[in-house]
């Protein structure tokens, strides 16, 4: 039963903000809090990266957009004291009666939970560990054995008496988005359609560029794989650093994508794709989301059980390492976790898995197409 003083809330901010991938497993309790309260009006406060995957979530009637500097880690953010006010006044004006904070595990809700003081938010829930005095007026205590990310979203919502809905991640891919990738010629070649993503903000979840390169070269010559290399703009220079790499032989079976689809698009092409090839980034939780079976290069600075792919066919590729569970931005070491998981056993791995979930019958593309 539904704590009534939740029960009662109209508007409703929902508080995710860190990265895309956060945002996307905090969905299934988002989804959660709107079939509970069906009238409420849900928005959603995200950084920038992070709410372009609300925008993609019918759940979310509003979606606002704040670079916590509590969530800055390379601290490119300047002191602006003008930018929180500016902040804590839109809140304000949005006169919501409750907030919901979702953090990982690693994460205090402190910060926000004191930025929705501020903005005279009545009822505040979060999980906390430190004692959160007035700034909370409802806290929660996760179990202490280990949970998805998603299971911890659900966990929280459950604490005023909000029950699980559905589990899956939700992603809404739009149909004019769908077109968009099935006319812009995506697939060079006939084959498996696989989506390759080499880049990720933090160092030391990145596989080497080169073995990406390997990677690819590997899906077109043993699995005849038409291959989307994607990134964003800031990523163009990886992408197409890998895709020179791949023999010339083999590149008319490989097209480079980074900074060409906008996030819409980009959901669209890992949706229509067979496999999904990435490190452990937003792209893998796309994956997750729209159920394209995924190969994650999982590096050990993060608890796979708490982080790993969600309800999606998967394999997670890993060296076992003393250093685990460092969660280190950058490796101070020599990165074995990922450098040691070779081309070979990533592809063995896709293979797997597209052996398990063979692609649809295709119309064989025109020379003109290719």
């Amino acid at each position: 039963m539904i704590v009534p003083q939740w029960a009662a809330a109209r508007r409703l901010l929902v508080v995710r903000l860190d990265n895309l991938g956060d945002v996307l497993v905090t969905t299934p309790a988002i989804h959660a809090l709107r079939r509970a309260l069906p009238a409420a009006h849900i928005a959603l406060l995200a950084s920038a990266t992070g709410a372009q995957a609300g925008r993609l979530n019918p759940d979310l009637d509003e979606t606002i957009v704040y670079e916590a500097p509590w969530m800055d880690p390379w601290q490119t953010l300047l002191q602006d004291s003008a930018r929180e006010e500016r902040t804590i006044a839109r809140l304000r004006e949005g006169a919501f009666d409750a907030a919901v904070i979702f953090t990982s595990f690693r994460q205090s809700p402190l910060p926000s939970a004191y930025l929705c003081y501020l903005a005279n938010i009545p009822l505040r829930l979060a999980a906390s560990i430190d004692g959160p005095g007035s700034l909370l007026t409802s806290r929660h205590k996760h179990p202490t054995a280990p949970m998805h990310e998603t299971e911890r979203g659900l966990d929280l919502v459950a604490a005023v008496g909000i029950a699980p809905a559905e589990r899956d991640l939700v992603l809404a891919v739009p149909t004019s988005s769908r077109r968009a990738v099935e006319d812009g010629g995506w697939w060079v070649a006939d084959g498996p359609r696989v989506v390759v993503h080499p880049g990720c903000t933090m160092p030391a979840r990145t596989y080497p560029w080169e073995g990406f390169a390997a990677v690819i070269e590997r899906l077109v010559r043993d699995l005849g794989a038409s291959v989307v290399v994607t990134g964003t703009e800031s990523e163009r220079e990886l992408v197409e650093r890998v895709v020179a790499t791949v023999p010339a032989e083999m590149r008319d079976r490989v097209r480079a994508g980074a900074g060409e689809l906008a996030f819409a698009e980009f959901c669209a092409l890992i949706e229509a794709a067979d496999l999904t090839v990435t490190n452990n980034t937003g792209p893998m939780h796309v994956a997750a989301a729209v159920k394209t079976p995924v190969v994650a290069l999982f590096a050990w600075t993060n608890p796979p059980e708490q982080w790993g792919p969600w309800m999606v066919p998967h394999r997670l590729l890993n060296h076992d390492v003393p250093c685990k569970l460092c969660y280190a931005r950058v490796c101070p070491y020599t990165h074995d976790c990922l450098r040691l998981v070779t081309p070979e056993q990533v592809v063995a791995a896709g293979a797997e898995l597209l052996a398990a979930a063979p692609a649809p019958p295709r119309p064989a593309l025109s020379r003109a197409a290719r």
